[in-house]
C-alpha cells in the first residue's frame, strides 16, 4: 500500500530522498531556496529515479496551503523536513525563536493542517543546548499538541504554560507520541561525524510501538580493523610502512579492544571510503565527472586543519558567514589540503552519484551542508515506515473476523 508524504524544508533533497528510498511518496516538496529547486528541476529533467515524479512547490513554508493540499491529497501518511538550523547552530548567533528563520512554528502548521500518522523533523544538535532548554520543551509541547495551536495574544512563553498546563491535567494520551534523540550520522554507515537531533511522533490512536533504530556502525570496529587486524589497510591497499602507530589518543582504548574485541557492528566508514574510485580532480579535463572540479586556494590554518582520510569526515558546514575551510577541506596523502569538490562532498552526504547539484561551487556546498545524510534519513525513515505498515496489518486483523461476520449475517 502506498504510504504518501510531505517534505517541507527540503534543501538539497537528502531526507526526501531517503524517504522516498523508504518507500513514501511524496505528495509535494516544499523548498523556497532557488538553487535547491534549481537542482530538483535539473534531476527531474534528466529522470533521476531519486526525483522523478515529485511535485516541487517553490515557496516559503510560511505561504504553502497545507489545508489546500490535504483536500486535494487526502490520506497523508507522515510529513516530514529540517527546519532551518541557523537559529540553533553553533556556529550562527544562537537567536532561537527571536530569529526570523526559526521555522518549527511551521513544521507545527504543517502536522496540524495534515494531521498525518507520522511526523520525522531533523535539527541540529546546538537546540538541545542547556541555554534552549525552555524553547526545547516548547517546541516538544507542540509536538505533541499540535492542535492547540498559539493565540494572538500569547507569546511564546504564555503559550508554553498553556501548553504544560493541559498537558499536566489531561487524562488522555496526547495527539502526537513524541521521541526525539541526538544521533550521530557516523553510526548509521555515513562517512562523516554529523551530529543531529531527530524529533519523531506517531498520532496516538495510530497505535505504533517504535524505538529508534540501533547504531549498525562504530568507531571500535574502525579502531580494531586499523590496528588490530589491519583489515582496514589492507582494504585500500596502503602499505605497512605507510600506515604509522596507533595515535596517542587511542592507544589506550585500543589496548582495551586487544583485550575485549569489540561488538559485532560494522566499522565506521572514512572519508577515503567515501572518495574511493572517484580519481584526483586536478588531473581531469574539466566537468569530466560531473560536480567533480577542483577548488583552488585550500590552507591549513589553526582551527582548520581538514578531515584526516582514515576517520569519519568532519561535519560539512553550509557556511553562511563565509566557507569555514577546515570542514570542507581534506587532508590529502601527502599532507596537503584540498577542498572537496562537489562530487565528493556528495558522497560524504550519501547522495547517489547519479545526483546533479546546480550552482557554483559555494552555493552547492550550501546546499550539501544544511542536507540530511541520505542514508541516515533512510535508516530512520524506513523504520517508521515498518512500524506504519505494521500498525495497518494490525488494523486489518482487527477488522477482518467484523468483516466476516457481515457477510455470513447477510
Amino acid at each position: 500500500m502506498v504510504m504518501r508524504s510531505v517534505e517541507i524544508f527540503a534543501g538539497a533533497g537528502g531526507l526526501a530522498i531517503g524517504m522516498a528510498n523508504a518507500g513514501f511518496q511524496h505528495a509535494a516538496v516544499v523548498e523556497w531556496d532557488p538553487y535547491a529547486c534549481a537542482t530538483f528541476r535539473e534531476n527531474q529533467r534528466h529522470h533521476a529515479p531519486s526525483v522523478e515524479g515529485w511535485p516541487v512547490h517553490q515557496v516559503d513554508a510560511r505561504t504553502f496551503n497545507f489545508r489546500a493540499l490535504r483536500r486535494s491529497t487526502p490520506g497523508i501518511d507522515i510529513v516530514s523536513g529540517g527546519p532551518p538550523c541557523q537559529p540553533f547552530s553553533m556556529g550562527g548567533k544562537h537567536r532561537a525563536h527571536q530569529d526570523d528563520r526559526n521555522m518549527f512554528p511551521e513544521a507545527v502548521r504543517a502536522v496540524r493542517d495534515l494531521m498525518p500518522q507520522a511526523f520525522i523533523f531533523e535539527n541540529v544538535k546546538g537546540l538541545t543546548r542547556g541555554n534552549f532548554a525552555p524553547y526545547f520543551s516548547y517546541i516538544q509541547l507542540q509536538l505533541q499538541y499540535p492542535d492547540l495551536a498559539i493565540r494572538l495574544e500569547e507569546n511564546w512563553i504564555d503559550h508554553r504554560s498553556r501548553l504544560e498546563r493541559h498537558h499536566s491535567g489531561t487524562k488522555s494520551a496526547p495527539t502526537y507520541n513524541l521521541l526525539w534523540q541526538v544521533l550521530n550520522a557516523a553510526d548509521y554507515g555515513v562517512p562523516q561525524k554529523r551530529e543531529r537531533v531527530f524529533f519523531v511522533g506517531f498520532r496516538s490512536d495510530v497505535g505504533a510501538t517504535w524505538s529508534f533504530p540501533p547504531a549498525t556502525h562504530s568507531e571500535e570496529s574502525l579502531l580494531a580493523s586499523k590496528w588490530l587486524d589491519g583489515s582496514y589497510w589492507t582494504e585500500h591497499s596502503i602499505a605497512a610502512r605507510r600506515r604509522g602507530q596507533v595515535p596517542a589518543k587511542y592507544a589506550r582504548r585500543v589496548e582495551r579492544l586487544s583485550q575485549r574485541p569489540p561488538h559485532q557492528l560494522e566499522r565506521w566508514r572514512t572519508t577515503r571510503d567515501a572518495l574511493q574510485g572517484l580519481p584526483d580532480p586536478e588531473s581531469l579535463p574539466c566537468n569530466a565527472i560531473s560536480n567533480h572540479v577542483f577548488t583552488p586556494g585550500a590552507r591549513r590554518y589553526v582551527g582548520h586543519t581538514g578531515s584526516a582520510l582514515d576517520e569519519p569526515a568532519k561535519t560539512l558546514k553550509a557556511g553562511y558567514h563565509g566557507v569555514p575551510g577546515g570542514e570542507n577541506m581534506f587532508v590529502k596523502d601527502d599532507g596537503t589540503v584540498r577542498y572537496f569538490t562537489v562530487r565528493e562532498a556528495a558522497r560524504v552526504q550519501t547522495f547517489p552519484d547519479a545526483y546533479k547539484f546546480l550552482g557554483s561551487w559555494s552555493q552547492t556546498m550550501r546546499q550539501l551542508g544544511n542536507a540530511v545524510p541520505v542514508k541516515l534519513a533512510e535508516v530512520v525513515a524506513t523504520s517508521v515506515a515498518a512500524s506504519l505498515h505494521e500498525c495497518r496489518q494490525n488494523d486489518q486483523l482487527r477488522i477482518a473476523p467484523h468483516r466476516n461476520r457481515l457477510r455470513r449475517d447477510a
